[in-house]
């Protein structure tokens, strides 16, 4: 079973020489931290970043330097800072290879919910939608299941749409796992982790064939 690192670096592994990559909040944003060093990557951030880095260490944090979940980071050379419209003009205008976000809810056809619980206090949407709406590449990094154990891997989402039959993969603390016309088509299984106890933790259909790998990180 992975941790929110093993996640995120098992998912720096679908990031290629070239791409753009948009980083949503939470373990998304852990990403840049394990990509290749021998590959060239540009990390955008809809609040105005171009060429963001990983993570810094701690003491060495510029409080001006943040990314949209507001935490700092640092950058890498040749990065630039701009305004909202040119930020979500790039994600609006398709210029963004690969989209990372974080999901409470993915339903088998790829629909995602990522921005409301109702009766909870949210800030708002935020760029979710935009990204959704935009990306052609959009992998989901989430836990399998939440704190009591249910699944959120649905037949149906029950919270309210981020976005309709966009997520294309999908990588939690189980499995990979990548969205198909007829459900979740399980690709690799986590460290340890067995087929019974990933059919156990996923409500919608879970497709199995052949035998299935387990990750390597």
């Amino acid at each position: 079973m992975l941790d929110k690192n093993g996640i995120a670096k098992r998912i720096a592994k679908e990031v290629k020489d070239g791409y753009y990559v948009n980083l949503g909040i939470g373990i998304p944003t852990l990403v840049a931290n394990f990509v290749r060093d021998d590959i060239s990557v540009e990390f955008q951030s809809e609040n105005g970043v171009l060429g963001m880095g990983p993570f810094p260490y701690e003491g060495e944090e510029d409080a001006d330097i943040i990314n949209a979940g507001k935490q700092t980071i640092t950058t890498m050379p040749g990065a630039s800072f701009f305004d909202s419209a040119t930020s979500f003009g790039m994600i609006r205008g398709k210029h963004v290879d690969l989209t990372i976000l974080g999901a409470m809810e993915v339903a088998e056809n790829g629909d995602i919910a990522n921005w409301k619980i109702p009766g909870k206090m949210v800030k708002g949407m935020g760029g979710a939608m935009d990204l959704v709406a935009s990306a052609e590449n959009i992998i989901v990094a989430m836990m399998h299941t939440n704190r009591a154990g249910a699944s959120k891997l649905l037949k149906r989402c029950t919270l309210p749409l981020t976005g309709v039959g966009c997520v294309k993969k999908i990588v939690t603390n189980l499995a990979v796992l990548e969205v198909t016309e007829k459900g979740f088509n399980l690709l690799e299984r986590a460290p340890g982790v067995s087929i019974e106890e990933i059919q156990k933790a996923t409500e919608g259909n879970l497709i199995v064939q052949g035998e299935i790998p387990e990750m390597e990180l």
